[in-house]
């Protein structure tokens, strides 16, 4: 069960949770704002709610994650939103990371493979607030063609490799962010695509995800 209730010490814990994401490097004010008004225990189970601020990833659904709020604010900084920019977001996970695109203004297509994860966030009453994202069924790893061309990409699990056709649904100009690496831990690399097709790589931290898997779970069950 999930607890609806933002009181006000919740509204404290994620001002502390805030001020360590500025401690640990965080600058982009959209981003740390976006965190400090999204309820993040919406979107766990409510045996999370003392929990739910700490700068922790957490177990949701089918062996999934929400992901650590540092490693959302530091893949949506690394994205430079723009209001209006229409973005792909390869795993939709919880759609917390979603909810903190949406509230800084990107247009949010977002792909989850796992048909329990897509019901589950169809049925959550808070993403209604979100008329900024659509929700998919599908493998990220063919990312979303008919609504091509985005004007930046997110992956939000560890893919083994950079998918050619997601770099084909980039516009020219527009950025990917992705970890990748097929071990415990993956390098941040931000994509900027380039007029010829190809791109340029800027490299970052390192991180830890999920696998980025092909193809879709749980469909027709």
């Amino acid at each position: 069960m999930r607890t609806f209730e933002d009181t006000y010490r919740h509204k404290g814990l994620r001002k502390k949770l805030v001020d360590l994401l500025k401690e640990k490097g965080i600058t982009d004010e959209r981003v740390l704002e976006a965190i400090n008004t999204i309820p993040r225990h919406y979107f766990l189970d409510s045996a999370f709610d003392e929990k739910a601020y700490e700068d922790k990833a957490f177990p949701i659904a089918v062996g999934q994650t929400i992901s650590q709020p540092y490693t959302v604010a530091y893949q949506t900084q690394l994205l430079e939103i723009k209001p209006f920019d229409k973005v792909l977001e390869i795993g939709t996970g919880s759609a917390y990371q979603a909810s903190v695109l949406a509230e800084i203004g990107a247009q949010v297509f977002t792909i989850e493979r796992q048909k329990a994860l897509f019901e589950n966030n169809k049925r959550f009453a808070y993403l209604k607030k979100y008329p900024n994202i659509k929700f998919f069924y599908g493998d990220g790893f063919e990312g979303l063609p008919t609504f091509a061309q985005f004007d930046k990409i997110i992956i939000t699990a560890a893919a083994p490799f950079i998918p050619e056709k997601l770099i084909a649904q980039l516009k020219t100009g527009g950025k990917m962010v992705i970890p990748v690496g097929e071990g415990a831990i993956q390098r941040m690399l931000r994509l900027t695509k380039l007029a010829d097709g190809t791109y340029s790589e800027e490299i970052f931290a390192d991180f830890s995800f999920v696998p980025m898997l092909e193809g879709k779970e749980g469909a027709g069950k």
